[in-house]
């Protein structure tokens, strides 16, 4: 599939000597949800920044749907939706108006039949005409993303959108993600929530201290970095391991009542069965059995402790 957004050798350090961003290469194929992670101060926001032209690069070169970023911005802008950390709306207009004006902005005709389906699609047509001073948090970020949707990107940022939300706006707001992305809209959001980046990505890019250290398919990585764990359960508790069991990648957990057994599923031999022989040759009996596969947070954690 093509690439919708190209990143080439991109680097950014501002005044004072700070390097948000360190020769980062990325592309982004269209159609797809990438989600980017990495801890406050990695770089995440200074990327969207870039290529959504409200930062500008120190290096490097980025395209959107084949417009170079600095040369055709008016294209790449028009191109892009963008729902930002920061709420920017005038208190004293009408959600009505403030999401028709936002379509006027990237020159696109008035359509009162676009901004309906947008305010329905998010839970704000019966507010349309009240004014934002008179909205809720998570009413307010409603209004955000509609003015990101409602001149029809191609491509959608979303930079931390749920971050404080309640519970409700973040369902609609997954809900609408995939109808977007159902649509051929290319996704590229940020979050802390790692559950709901596992749950919704097709491709995961992590980035730490301006650097892309992995992009990877959600599935693949899973696979390549998760590791499972085998839980025993025992029938009796234990002081300590038995040196006839004792072995790497085994432990006792601390009220002596589970034996936890790290395993490489890649390996050739896992080392699960000659594990069970020796617990039962050593009278450990054990009344229930279970495997867990990693997360991706589990992962997360590793490679961002990995790269510091």
């Amino acid at each position: 599939m093509a690439s919708v957004i190209s990143v080439q050798s991109l680097s950014k350090t501002y005044r004072g000597g700070f390097k948000a961003l360190d020769e980062v290469n990325l592309e982004v194929e269209e159609g797809e949800i990438l989600a980017l992670l990495g801890p406050n101060g990695a770089g995440k926001t200074t990327l969207i920044s870039i290529v959504c032209g409200t930062v500008s690069p120190t290096s490097g070169s980025v395209t959107v749907a084949g417009h170079d970023i600095i040369s055709g911005y008016r294209h790449t802008r028009s191109t892009i939706g963008l729902v930002a950390q920061e709420l920017a709306l005038d208190i004293f207009e009408t959600v009505w108006n403030t999401v028709k004006f936002s379509r006027g902005l990237f020159g696109k005709a008035p359509d009162d039949a676009v901004l309906e389906r947008v305010l329905k699609d998010l839970s704000l047509w019966d507010r349309r005409e009240s004014k934002i001073m008179a909205l809720s948090g998570g009413m307010k970020r409603r209004v955000e993303i509609a003015k990101a949707l409602v001149h029809e990107p191609r491509v959608l940022f979303l930079d931390e959108p749920t971050a404080g939300v309640d519970v409700e706006l973040r369902k609609d707001m997954w809900d609408l993600v995939r109808r977007l992305r159902d649509g051929g809209v290319t996704i590229i959001l940020t979050t802390h929530y790692i559950e709901e980046a596992e749950e919704m990505a097709d491709r995961i890019g992590v980035i730490d201290r301006g650097k892309l250290i992995l992009i990877e398919e959600k599935t693949e990585l899973l696979r390549k970095l998760g590791k499972k764990q085998l839980f025993l359960q025992l029938n009796a508790p234990l002081d300590t391991l038995p040196a006839s069991v004792g072995r790497e990648g085994l432990a006792l957990s601390e009220d002596g009542r589970t034996l936890v057994f790290d395993y490489d599923t890649k390996a050739e031999h896992t080392g699960i069965t000659r594990l069970l022989a020796d617990v039962r040759e050593a009278g450990i009996a054990f009344s229930d059995l279970e495997t867990r596969q990693s997360s991706l947070e589990d992962i997360f954690v590793g490679l961002v402790g990995d790269n510091r």
